[in-house]
């Protein structure tokens, strides 16, 4: 296992990048603790993969250094880095039997036979493949084939970090659900540093522990999945974290209020000399509607969802949703909606800032 530092990270695929603009990744500084479990979750083409395959040695990067613990590992091979690495379609051996794809990364490098046959067991017990251990994976299903990369990928004890590149695109969703589980017990059980790259929200916030959030080849904000939600630093995280995402609206913020348009949405800190863009953001979980106060708003349609109703609801041409308990009563005086001031973050140039001070008073 090891610390992975990655130090004036950045890379282009041109071969005379003039600006960052030309970067498919852009300059970074990060150190990710060893034995975490993180995901890099972005919409596809953000930097994911490109990001995962530097620290597996696949790609080099054009700038900056790549660390596993003290060690610098940016020269060096896949094979030498000592990493396991699931990507997101199935690489086995289909003439050989599960059993043999489980075992060949222990054979090749000379595990002792009782090992073998004991972590073997434990792996495929993890995947739910006991009943097909000695089958050829020729004859499998592309999901089966997918676990048994997965296996592959876990049976090794001894390696710095396991990389899985979106491994569960093929699987079915019930299993997905299960091996997102297991994968996370093994995690917890073991130890490894693990990476798991995805788009899916779910399966991010379900299997890490740190949450790397990454858009246009930049990383916007890395944190728990509480963090994520609480305070997203960066409107996109806003956007991309939940179901919906985080109402923005354009703002004008001064002291202890913003002004949207012509109305007051009051805050709980103090704000002042904002200079760019400047934004609110406020989940739509604190999000009320009101017969008398708040943002005048049109509802444009009410969807249940079974745990919740979500009202979809228009202010001046934006769009604002409001998450509503299941046995809510959505009246049709209900045409303002109000923010719960200490839920609501503001935003400069779509990167978060903090108040200055707490309170409004003057």
């Amino acid at each position: 296992m090891a610390q992975i530092t990655l130090a004036n990270l950045a890379h282009s695929y041109l071969p005379n990048p003039s600006g960052e603009a030309d970067f498919a990744l852009k300059e970074m500084n990060h150190v990710w603790t060893d034995g975490e479990a993180y995901a890099l979750l972005g919409s596809s083409g953000c930097g994911k993969t490109t990001l995962l395959n530097i620290i597996s040695g696949l790609l080099r990067p054009s700038q900056g250094r790549v660390f596993f613990g003290d060690t610098d590992v940016t020269d060096m091979t896949t094979a030498d880095r000592n990493i396991a690495q699931v990507f997101q379609f199935p690489v086995v051996y289909d003439t050989m039997t599960v059993r043999e794809n489980l075992a060949f990364p222990l054979k090749n490098r000379g595990a002792p036979k009782d090992y073998v046959q004991q972590r073997v067991a434990e792996i495929c017990r993890m995947i739910d493949m006991e009943d097909q251990l000695d089958r050829k994976a020729r004859g499998l299903t592309a999901d089966a084939k997918q676990k048994i990369s997965l296996g592959r990928g876990m049976v090794r004890e001894d390696v710095n970090a396991i990389l899985f590149d979106e491994p569960l695109t093929v699987i079915d969703p019930h299993m997905k659900w299960e091996l997102r589980t297991q994968l996370k017990e093994l995690h917890q059980r073991f130890g490894h540093t693990m990476i798991y790259v995805t788009h899916d929200q779910t399966e991010a916030l379900t299997f890490a522990d740190k949450v790397v959030v990454m858009s246009e080849g930049r990383v916007v904000q890395i944190g728990t999945p509480e963090e994520l939600f609480e305070t997203p630093e960066h409107t996109f995280v806003g956007y991309f974290i939940g179901s919906p995402g985080m109402n923005v609206l354009d703002a004008t913020v001064e002291g202890g209020s913003a002004r949207v348009g012509a109305h007051e949405v009051p805050l709980a800190g103090r704000y002042d000399g904002l200079t760019g863009h400047v934004q609110i953001g406020i989940r739509p979980e604190f999000a009320h509607l009101s017969e008398s106060e708040g943002l005048p708003v049109t509802i444009k349609r009410v969807e249940d969802v079974g745990r919740h109703k979500i009202v979809r609801a228009d202010h001046e041409g934006t769009e604002i949703n409001i998450i509503a308990a299941e046995g809510a009563e959505i009246g049709a005086d209900q045409r303002r909606v109000v923010f719960d001031p200490d839920r609501v973050n503001v935003y400069a140039d779509a990167w978060r800032v903090p108040p200055t001070s707490m309170g409004r008073a003057a």
